[in-house]
C-alpha cells in the first residue's frame, strides 16, 4: 500500500511494484482524476485517501479488513512555504504540513497494523527528509517543512520500538534530492533511481534494523 501515490515518488513507486507483479494498492486524494497513475501496468487497485483525514483512513482500513499488506509506504507529504525568516513563519501552514507530514503517517500505520501483521514482510516505511536530521542541520531555514520531517521521525522511531513485539519493521527513509514537483527541476536524481534503492533498502532490512533512518542508497543518516 503506497499513498500519495498520483504522481512524484509515490507514482514511482506504483510503477515499479507493478512491473515486479506485485499487487499495489494506489491511494490519493482524488481516485477519479488519478491521470498518469490509470495508466500503470500490473494490478494497480486505486483507492481514495485524504491522509488528513482520520475518519477515511479508519473506513478504509475496514474496508480492506482482512487483506494482508507486506509493505506500507507513507508517501504522502507536502513541502509548504520555505519560511527561512524566523519572524516571517506562517503559523497556520506549519500545522498544515506538521498534520500531513508527522500526525498522518502514525494514523495511517496504527490504522492499518493489523494488515501489515498479516504479511509478509511486516514493514512499514515511512519517507522522511535529511532535512528532519538535527545533526545534518548546519545551514538553518526551512522552519515548517525541518520541523515536521524531525517530528515524524521521533514518531516513527517511537512506533519502531512499539510494533517490535508483532515483528514489525519500522524505517524511515530519505530519498534524496529528486526531480518531481516538491524537489524541482535541479534536482540531483530522477524518481527512478531514487524509488530503485529505496526498494532495495525495504527489500534488505527486517526487524533488526527497526527504527533506523536510512537514504536511498542505504547509507545511515544521523538523527
Amino acid at each position: 500500500m503506497i499513498t500519495g501515490a498520483s504522481r512524484g515518488l509515490g507514482l514511482e513507486f506504483a510503477r515499479q511494484y507493478g512491473a515486479d507483479s506485485w499487487t499495489v494498492l494506489a491511494t490519493c486524494r482524488d481516485p477519479v482524476g488519478v491521470g498518469e497513475l490509470a495508466t500503470i501496468a500490473g494490478d494497480i487497485q486505486v483507492h481514495g485517501l485524504d491522509v488528513t483525514d482520520h475518519a477515511q483512513i479508519e473506513r478504509l482500513a475496514d474496508e480492506l479488513s482482512g487483506v494482508a499488506m507486506d509493505v506500507l509506504i507513507n508517501n504522502a507529504g507536502l513541502y509548504g512555504p520555505r519560511m527561512d525568516d524566523a519572524d516571517a513563519v506562517d503559523y497556520a501552514q506549519w500545522r498544515q504540513v506538521m498534520e500531513t507530514n508527522a500526525l498522518s503517517p502514525l494514523k495511517v500505520a496504527t490504522a492499518f497494523t493489523p494488515h501489515v501483521a498479516a504479511g509478509s514482510l511486516k514493514t512499514i516505511a515511512t519517507l522522511t527528509s535529511k532535512m528532519g536530521s538535527i545533526a545534518d542541520n548546519t545551514s538553518g531555514g526551512a522552519y515548517i517543512y525541518r520541523s515536521s520531517k524531525a517530528a515524524v521521525n521521533a514518531v516513527m522511531r517511537s512506533l519502531a520500538w512499539d510494533l517490535k513485539p508483532q515483528g514489525i519493521n519500522v524505517i524511515l527513509l530519505h530519498p534524496g534530492w529528486v526531480k518531481t514537483d516538491m524537489g524541482g527541476s535541479n534536482a540531483l536524481i530522477d524518481a527512478e533511481t531514487s524509488v530503485s534503492g529505496l526498494r532495495r533498502v525495504i527489500a534488505e532490512t527486517g526487524p533488526r534494523e527497526t527504527g533506523s533512518f536510512f537514504n536511498y542508497d542505504g547509507a545511515p543518516i544521523p538523527w
